[in-house]
């Protein structure tokens, strides 16, 4: 195992984080924050409770979860589409490191970017509602296991992108529309039956209904099968990586 291949790539992608602390980090809590003041204070406080928790503090989770899909997907997708677009990439692969160190290097990077955003979310969430977390240690396994699983599919996008457009097209047009309707806002025992059943297809819902578990011991779906259907997705995005480094797919073309 090359570490010191693996640590070049993680301090470099981090240092980017740094020099762009205000896109990277402030944007997207200053943007979550947005949500908490209208949705948690100014309409929660309007609603009645949701599964005995009210409003404002059963949003918490599935904003903390919008926030993690989001940027795990745009800081991995922009981590690796910018070597291929300055045509730095062939130095990475002519480098004595492995494509899975690559991987870990870049994906690494991305899901702590990630974590770092949710647990300032996480904390700021407290200056606009109060809400208990039951379950810690779980609360920080679903926190770490979302970052990098969809760091990894950000990773997938950022190698097949070939323009700045394409990086957005997917989490503009199908990650965020399916955060939205995977119970961020409500939960989806509060729909009716059959499309109870639809929002099952969703497979955010499973993500939202485990993390909101550890906070509150609730849950839509039983976390054995959201813990579940979380690895199945990371082991699909393993497997495409997997397959994108051994046929070359838009990296040595």
């Amino acid at each position: 195992m090359n570490v010191y291949g693996i640590k070049a790539i993680y301090l470099f992608e981090m240092a980017r984080t740094w020099r762009t602390l205000m896109q990277s980090i402030a944007s997207p809590v200053l943007s979550t924050s947005l949500y908490f003041i209208v949705f948690g204070s100014a309409i929660g406080s309007r609603m009645a409770h949701i599964d005995g928790v009210s409003y404002g503090a059963f949003i918490v989770p599935g904003l903390i979860m919008l926030s993690l899909l989001t940027e795990s997907i745009s800081n991995a997708s922009f981590g690796i589409y910018m070597p291929k677009f300055t045509g730095t990439i062939y130095e990475i692969l002519s480098a004595p490191i492995s494509a899975i160190e690559t991987v870990i290097g870049y994906v690494g990077a991305a899901a702590t970017k990630s974590v770092i955003i949710g647990t300032i979310i996480l904390v700021t969430a407290r200056l606009f509602v109060d809400f208990s977390i039951e379950h810690p240690v779980w609360m920080i396994a679903f926190l770490v296991l979302t970052s990098v699983t969809f760091s990894l599919f950000g990773f997938i996008i950022g190698v097949w992108a070939d323009s700045f457009q394409k990086l957005q097209v997917i989490p503009l047009m199908i990650v965020t529309p399916l955060a939205f309707l995977g119970g961020s806002f409500y939960s989806i025992s509060m729909l009716p039956p059959f499309w109870q059943k639809v929002a099952l297809f969703n497979p955010v819902v499973y993500l939202v209904s485990g993390f909101r578990w550890s906070f509150y011991g609730v849950a839509d779906v039983d976390v054995g099968i959201s813990l579940g259907m979380t690895f199945l997705f990371m082991l699909i995005c393993l497997a495409a990586i997997w397959w994108i480094f051994r046929t070359g797919y838009k990296i040595k073309a």
